[in-house]
């Protein structure tokens, strides 16, 4: 492991100044917020990718690296993208300054297998396949759209983000055919996991880069829907895909049966098998669903009531401690990883942030502050809690809310909110409180991450009452995906205080799945939890 102390230091000539410390990490990226040198607005977000990380460890030429930053600065302004700023480098580091997103990753907001009412769902995808139906108007395919890169603005609209995995696919009027095996499996088309490189270069064959992302489309509508993946991956091995496959769209399956019959229509347009048959974005559009009236969008397609929009989705944040803390995707252990040019198309998986085995650690960046939880962007500066009653401290305390019998949006914030922000946090709730003693509380967790079969990689116990302690995360999700992250524990309100905070902050997977592994762990250790009926 390489420790932060031996890291190469930034950039010390920058045309701006660092005024966080990591808001967001990968394996060989961070990214901080900064503001122009001689001002203190606006502020935005710049990505350092350590470059010989990026070509030694995640298999990112320096080629690669420079087609993300010309088809970002490409793309130009959307309401829905995040906008690209500048970039420049050093030896060692480049860098990307950008938008900030403001309101952190959608998905974080998202209760896993809930999801969202079908309006705040309609409201997001028409938001998702206008920013799509933009880059590909100028020719650009994302390859990439999955939650991880489905961030928000401060005022609650979507924002994609990541263009790692970007490319042209049409210039000129000329349409070229992708010919690289990439994205998430459970958000890839089937077309781009059964991609074989040698052979399609053999074969001068290839996939179109715009017919995948609306496959993808369709799968982060369903999430949106029901908060869970259809499958785990679009391959004949997974049950899912193949009874979907198999029974031509109608698969035996309760996630399915739940969804509105307009909706089921859209979805197997979008995601039909055969890449020629699919829907077009234009079909997509047209479709009754689509055009459907819904209270949340304003003409120009952004948000009507944020305010309400971020109430309904808090309050479906709840932790039932009566659940079993069993894996709710319907995974199947016995299947292996997919198999592409004798390596684990898993861990092939590229982006400008990637996933790096579960064995290897990369990086060992500075701990992410209290209120980043974003992995792709970042959160903004919460008031720390100063009031020595528990109550009084954690009364504005969103993340407490889900621990109640009926979360409910804190009375502070209802009476002063106007914007999405004032309701919904930027940071994540991934979250919870303690009174136990902290060598108590941290010996806990780590019995019930022995209990799940995740080890803790790298950990930091409690050397006193009041030291803070960390626990590294490095697995693999129930869909196999990788998943890496940490598991702070700190005392709350100084040295005289016994309340600490337990924070699951996410450096690398997809949000609901580390929601998922969030409530596995609260449920497991809910004896330990602070509740509000305490």
């Amino acid at each position: 492991m390489i420790a932060h102390s031996q890291l190469a230091p930034l950039p010390s000539k920058l045309p701006f100044r660092i005024v966080s410390q990591t808001i967001g990490q990968g394996a060989y990226a961070c990214i901080k917020k900064a503001v122009p040198t001689n001002s203190h607005n606006p502020v935005f977000a710049v990505k350092f990718i350590h470059k010989d990380y990026a070509t030694r460890h995640g298999r990112i030429t320096s080629k690669q690296l420079g087609i993300e930053i010309v088809i970002h600065q490409f793309l130009g302004h959307h309401a829905n993208i995040v906008q690209f700023y500048n970039s420049g480098e050093d030896h060692t580091w480049r860098w990307i300054a950008m938008e900030l997103a403001e309101g952190g990753d959608l998905f974080d907001k998202i209760e896993s297998d809930v999801g969202v009412g079908e309006d705040i769902a309609h409201l997001y995808f028409q938001q998702l396949v206008s920013a799509v139906s933009y880059m590909h108007s100028k020719g650009v395919g994302h390859r990439d759209i999955k939650p991880e890169n489905i961030l928000l603005s401060a005022e609650g609209n979507l924002k994609i983000a990541d263009f790692g995995l970007a490319t042209l696919f049409s210039h000129n009027g000329v349409t070229k055919l992708c010919k690289t095996s990439c994205g998430s499996p459970p958000y890839t088309a089937p077309e781009v996991v059964a991609c074989d490189t040698r052979m399609i270069q053999k074969l001068d064959q290839g996939y179109r880069g715009d017919l995948v992302d609306i496959w993808s489309c369709g799968v982060v509508l369903f999430v949106l829907l029901v908060g869970n993946t259809p499958w785990d991956e679009p391959l004949d091995r997974s049950y899912e895909f193949h009874e979907y496959v198999a029974s031509n769209g109608r698969p035996d399956d309760e996630l399915w049966h739940n969804l509105p019959m307009e909706t089921l229509s859209l979805l197997r347009g979008m995601m039909r098998v055969e890449p020629t048959e699919r829907f077009s974005l234009a079909d997509v559009r047209r479709h009754p669903w689509f055009t459907r009236k819904n209270p949340y969008v304003t003409l120009d397609g952004k948000m009507e009531n944020p305010v309400a929009v971020a109430t309904q989705m808090f309050e479906t944040m709840k932790i039932d401690f009566d659940q079993t803390p069993t894996a709710s995707q319907r995974a199947h252990p016995s299947m292996d990883a997919m198999d592409i040019d004798g390596q684990d198309w898993q861990a092939q998986v590229a982006s400008s942030q990637p996933d790096t085995p579960v064995d290897t650690i990369v990086f060992d960046w500075e701990k992410v502050s209290r209120n980043n939880i974003s992995a792709s962007q970042p959160t903004t500066s919460e008031t720390p809690f100063m009031s020595s009653s528990w109550d009084e401290q954690l009364a504005d305390e969103p993340s407490f809310s889900q621990f109640s019998a009926t979360p409910s949006v804190p009375l502070s914030r209802t009476q002063l909110a106007r914007q999405f922000r004032d309701i919904l946090p930027s940071h994540s709730l991934t979250r919870f409180f303690s009174i136990w003693p902290s060598a108590a509380l941290y010996e806990n967790i780590t019995a019930m991450l022995h209990t799940l079969g995740i080890s803790a990689l790298a950990s930091s116990p409690p050397n006193s009452p009041t030291h803070a302690s960390w626990i590294r995360i490095r697995t693999r999700d129930t869909r196999k995906c990788l998943m890496n992250g940490n598991i702070m524990i700190e005392m709350m309100g100084g040295t005289d205080s016994n309340l600490l905070e337990v924070n699951f902050v996410k450096t690398k997977g997809d949000p609901l799945e580390w929601r998922r592994f969030f409530k596995k762990i609260v449920v497991l250790c809910k004896d330990a939890v602070y509740k509000p009926d305490d």
